[in-house]
């Protein structure tokens, strides 16, 4: 793909993910679950690779911060999701590998880098492992949603390969 589809497609990710910032996030203590940002970032893994989904997620984690629907935890959360999810599927090609890498990259990785953020930049008390339930919890939710996508996606091009290649025989 080139480089301007991928950079329309990541523009159009962030979109969905800076509209759908206001309707779909969950408060839970001092975090703000948005299980569209993994959702977006199993697409970006798998449809951009590593460069354009860590811009994504970096992209969608900043303007849900100006716009006061994310907090500071977004940013290692969902960049480290979208860079392990699109390393994995990278090296496997498997869906699943993008499902978990952005899994354990949100959910166990980007909840012991927010903690460092909770403790220090944000002066409140916080325990590590408060952080990776609730990672956890809404990686697990969107990634799902992602791969699910995804698969319907290669199984319809499937179908259509097969249905054209049929047409020309």
């Amino acid at each position: 793909m080139e480089k301007t589809r991928k950079l329309t497609l990541t523009a159009m990710m962030v979109a969905i993910g800076t509209m759908t910032s206001n309707f779909f996030f969950i408060p839970i203590g001092f975090t703000k679950v948005f299980p569209v940002q993994h959702f977006l970032n199993v697409l970006s893994a798998v449809l951009l690779g590593p460069y354009y989904a860590v811009l994504q997620a970096f992209s969608v984690s900043l303007l849900r911060n100006l716009m006061g629907t994310g907090s500071p935890f977004a940013f290692p959360g969902s960049m480290v999701g979208a860079l392990l999810a699109s390393l994995l599927f990278l090296k496997t090609r498997k869906l699943y590998m993008a499902f978990a890498g952005e899994v354990f990259g949100t959910g166990i990785l980007g909840a012991i880098l927010a903690y460092p953020i909770a403790a220090v930049l944000l002066g409140q008390k916080a325990t590590l492992f408060g952080f990776i339930p609730l990672f956890i919890f809404s990686s697990i939710a969107g990634a799902l949603i992602g791969a699910v996508v995804l698969s319907i996606f290669v199984k319809k091009q499937a179908a259509v390969l097969t249905n054209t290649s049929l047409l020309k025989k």
